[in-house]
């Protein structure tokens, strides 16, 4: 996954929007209890690894995701999917004690009504944030506000739509009503706010590397949570308005 978009407000509830960007042809299965060891979690499960860019925890009113980040890959003969990593904080809450040499560099991103964190494992070195309130976006690179990774298109992605997001209405999701009215002025803006995908701005993104290979944005997520609620909506046909869906968490 690519971007990661976090709420925290006191007394609000928590709102994530998770855009994973993918070749084209990976499979995936989208939002369900996939993993018998982990079987409260809900979350999109990648065919390929068998773990999730992003899952929900409905008990206890978390959600997690996972991002690729910058530095060395982990040895061939010992590497593991980071895909693993949001299965196992959704369900206890941190980041376990597992080799995380074994891991190629990520951002993972935790959140629950009132708090938040998110590791940034560089193959070096583990860094842990505890995120203030406030509207916090993470990109490959790293948390805008601290980008001294993130490529040229990533600062452009975030130049304009961390602006956008604060001068939008903040939506209570919460309230009930189909995607686009409990979403309100978030939709549009999650859904790619009209720039093109090939744009160094765009969120929802697309691009032909040739050869049959085709990278872009695959899904979006958006998990809303509170200490009495829990909304969460998805996309496959990242850009269309009607094409969202609510992803039952009973």
């Amino acid at each position: 996954m690519c971007t990661a978009i976090l709420s925290l407000e006191p007394g609000r509830p928590v709102l994530l929007a998770g855009v994973r960007d993918e070749f084209v042809d990976r499979a995936w299965l989208p939002p369900g209890r996939h993993w018998p060891d982990h079987p409260g979690l809900i979350g999109g499960r990648d065919l390929l690894a068998g773990g999730t860019w992003l899952v929900v925890a409905p008990e206890s009113h978390r959600v997690t995701c996972v991002l690729n980040g910058p530095g060395p890959a982990a040895p061939p003969g010992s590497r593991q999917t980071r895909g693993m990593l949001p299965l196992q904080v959704a369900d206890g809450g941190r980041l376990g004690s597992q080799a995380l040499e074994r891991f190629d560099p990520f951002h993972l991103l935790t959140a629950e009504p009132g708090a938040a964190v998110l590791w940034s494992w560089n193959g070096q070195r583990l860094t842990e944030r505890e995120l203030k309130p406030g509207l916090h976006m993470v990109v490959n690179g790293g948390l805008a506000g601290d980008l001294r990774n993130a490529r040229d298109h990533e600062r452009a992605r975030i130049a304009h739509f961390l602006p956008r997001l604060r001068d939008a209405a903040r939506p209570d999701p919460l309230g009930g009503g189909q995607a686009p009215e409990a979403w309100g002025a978030w939709l549009p803006l999650v859904s790619g706010d009209g720039i093109a995908s090939d744009d160094p701005r765009a969120l929802i993104v697309r691009r032909d590397l040739g050869a049959g290979r085709v990278f872009g944005t695959t899904s979006v997520s958006l998990v809303a949570l509170s200490p009495g609620g829990l909304r969460y909506d998805f996309a496959d046909v990242p850009g269309d308005m009607g094409g969202w869906r609510s992803v039952s968490v009973n």
